[in-house]
Formats: C-alpha cells, structure tokens, sequence
C-alpha cells in the first residue's frame, strides 16, 4: 500500500454484497450531495439523487456481473466506496482491454485520509485480475480536487462527455491510465 493508505488507522477494504445496497444509497447519495449540492440546483440534485441512489438501484448494481463494488470501512463504519464496471466503453477510451471506475466516493470528514488511494489501490488490482489492463473514469470538468488527485495516479485526459444532471447537460474529462504501471505518481 502507500504511504497514503496508512493514515487512516483500522481501514479496511472488501467487497460490495447484495445486502449493502441500504449502505451504498445512503453513502452514495450523502457524498454525492456534499461534493456537487453547492454548485447545482436543488431540483437537479434532487432528480439525479432519486435515480442513481436509491436502495432499488443499488440492489440492481451490486448483483449486476459486471459491476463490482470496494468499500472502505474505519472500525467498521463505511467511509467511501468504489464501483467498476466492465463493457460499455466509450469511444474515446483507446487503452486495451478497459474497465471502468465509475464511482469512487470518501465521506467529506475522511477526505486526504488515504481512503481514496486505498480504493484506487483495490480497483487496480481487482481490475488486474480479471484481466484489464487500463482504467477509466469520467470526472466533471469542475471538480479540481477530483482532477488532481487522478492526475497523481498516472490518469490522463482522452476526451469529454456528456453527463446528465436532472435537466443541466454537464462536461465531464474522460481519463485514462494503464494499470500495467505500479503506483501513483509522487509530488
């Protein structure tokens, strides 16, 4: 692991199971609202919340097969997750054999814990094992603190798309990076 990884004492890592779909609406939509409530109006958060985080959801996403999820737990309260699916690759994407991180969330009071790297750290290797050999993302153009931390894992800018927020069509960065390379960056 990174010297990030340790600063979080008693994090731990596993996988996501049908019975976290509870958690994983909650998480989801708490950190999704802390990150973007401020820069969105009330009924577009409102909207994308009641689709991409309720409990029916979320059950539907963790027993999909190619979804998998990774939650980091502090003393064994959930502190942020992860979420890769494979397939539906955008054209923009041109590393072999692809998978996607679509989520990768940390509660607003674990931020620069080393959460988020431990995440990224179990979605490489989980990506590794079943056979992929680049990772990629969409993060809106707006959030810096997303962007930079992906840049320090070796992420690169591809291309642009649009994501959907209630009825406000937003720009996010495609990035890409190879997860045949061992680690983040150092700054």
């Amino acid at each position: 692991m990174s010297p990030e990884t340790s600063i979080h004492t008693n994090l731990t890592i596993r996988r996501g199971e049908a019975e976290d779909a509870g958690l994983l609406a909650e998480l989801g939509a708490r950190t999704f609202s802390d990150t973007f409530a401020a820069d969105n109006t009330p009924e577009n958060m409102s909207a994308y919340l009641a689709s991409a985080f309720s409990r029916e959801q979320q059950a539907a996403e963790l027993i999909d097969p190619n979804s998998l999820f990774q939650i980091a737990e502090t003393n064994g309260v959930a502190v942020g997750y992860a979420m890769l699916r494979s397939g539906n690759v955008l054209s923009d994407v041109t590393g072999n054999k692809p998978i996607e991180l679509v989520r990768l969330y940390v509660s607003r009071d674990s931020l620069g814990s080393g959460v988020g790297a431990a995440l990224v750290e179990a979605c490489i290797a989980e990506a590794r094992q079943r056979g992929h050999e680049t990772l990629w993302l969409g993060v809106w153009e707006h959030n810096t603190r997303a962007l930079a931390f992906y840049r320090k894992w070796n992420f690169h800018k591809v291309g642009t798309h649009v994501f959907q927020l209630g009825d406000d069509p937003q720009t996010d960065i495609l990035m890409q990076r190879s997860i045949t390379e061992n680690r983040r960056r150092r700054t």
